[in-house]
């Protein structure tokens, strides 16, 4: 009887597909590759972007399973600052990929779990496995932009960001100044003021206080003419342009209440891209719906999901403040008078949520029937 080890074959049935997900990184990218039906994630590490060592390591993964060169390959990756440029390359390698909402996967509900990069790619991959198998609930998959409809997105948004800067130099300003006991409006001629400002004892502003608040300045009228630059390019858009989403942007323009942020905004970030089939996609994906919690006899709510886009929940309800001002007569203001408007602080904030939902599923029904909402009237 011979006495020499045998070694089991590691493949004894194997799939078709390679499944591959992807941990990304700054610097490093972590690989976990398998075929399914139980086989152990084949773990490899590469330079962060190096395409080239991906191609490879996807080849001998093929290799090493026993597959042929053809074989499908299906990967997943989070959502998150890589934005979807991965998604696109892999889409032209002939890869199909999905993009996963990170907030979507489900974790282990002990206080402590281990995590590192290592386990997460492994993670990701068998459920990928599952995704793949049929279990289309296992996460919520990301909605990829073209590269025009995501470059649409770059004006409002580097239009908010600049305003958030401008903003943030300008609560230094106050600040370094509420630190000397004293307080400056911050506009018009900010330096010659200076001049003019004294401390609680008499004197003038310290040398290197003053460079710094002069400094500051210069970042404000900076931002500020970004600021008109950024407008002015976005009217001339609204003036010139013939695409079917500036037409959109008029169209909602054309409703009293409604102003050139909210309505770009709603267009480029919301109902130019994405093609809803219902109310609840709207809700649902604006984060606006409720989030109930039964267990037994317990019963409670929650509040809202907050599990869509953050810059059209944040508008919508700023826009439902003003629709109660600016259309009264509207079917959505009455509903909204007669439910809530004679409540509490607590409960009038709580309304004018569900007010801003209702709201935007009306606008998406305008932009798609043409018909105003009930009692709304449009600008003279």
């Amino acid at each position: 009887m011979s006495t020499a080890a045998t070694r089991a074959n590691e493949h004894s049935e194997v799939s078709s597909i390679v499944h591959l997900a992807f941990e990304l990184g700054n610097s490093h990218w972590k690989l976990a590759l398998t075929t399914g039906l139980g086989q152990k994630p084949r773990e490899r590490t590469i330079d962060a972007r190096d395409l080239e060592a991906l191609r490879k390591e996807i080849s001998r993964a093929k290799r090493r399973f026993g597959l042929p060169r053809s074989v499908q390959v299906v990967s997943c990756y989070e959502a998150g600052r890589d934005g979807f440029w991965l998604h696109r390359w892999l889409d032209a390698e002939g890869v199909e990929n999905v993009v996963v909402d990170s907030s979507s996967i489900e974790v282990k509900r002990r206080a402590r779990r281990a995590k590192s990069d290592r386990l997460d790619a492994q993670r990701l991959v068998w459920m990928l496995v599952r995704y793949q198998a049929g279990e289309r609930k296992v996460w919520s998959v990301v909605r990829v932009p073209t590269v025009e409809e995501e470059d649409r997105r770059q004006l409002h948004r580097e239009l908010e960001a600049v305003k958030a800067d401008r903003t943030r130099s300008t609560n230094r300003i106050k600040g370094l100044l509420a630190g000397q006991g004293t307080r400056l409006e911050v506009g018009g001629n900010f330096p010659a003021r200076l001049d003019r400002l004294r401390l609680w004892d008499g004197s003038s502003l310290p040398a290197v206080l003053r460079a710094r608040l002069e400094r500051e300045w210069e970042k404000v009228q900076l931002y500020t003419q970004q600021i008109l630059e950024l407008e002015a390019a976005r009217r001339r858009l609204l003036r010139e342009a013939t695409d079917p989403e500036l037409e959109q942007v008029r169209q909602l323009l054309g409703v009293r209440g409604i102003g050139v942020n909210s309505a770009w905004l709603f267009v480029m970030e919301f109902f130019s891209w994405r093609q809803f089939r219902s109310r609840r996609e709207v809700g649902g994906l604006s984060g606006l719906v409720p989030s109930p919690y039964q267990s037994g006899d317990v019963s409670r709510d929650w509040g809202i999901a907050k599990a869509g886009n953050r810059r059209v929940r944040t508008m919508a309800i700023e826009l439902a403040w003003g629709w109660l001002r600016h259309q009264p007569n509207s079917a959505l203001s009455r509903w909204y008078e007669e439910r809530f408007g004679k409540g509490s602080r607590r409960v009038r904030k709580i309304g004018i949520v569900a007010l801003a939902r209702r709201l935007l599923i009306e606008l998406w029904r305008y932009l798609e029937t043409g018909v105003l909402p009930e009692g709304a009237e449009l600008k003279a």
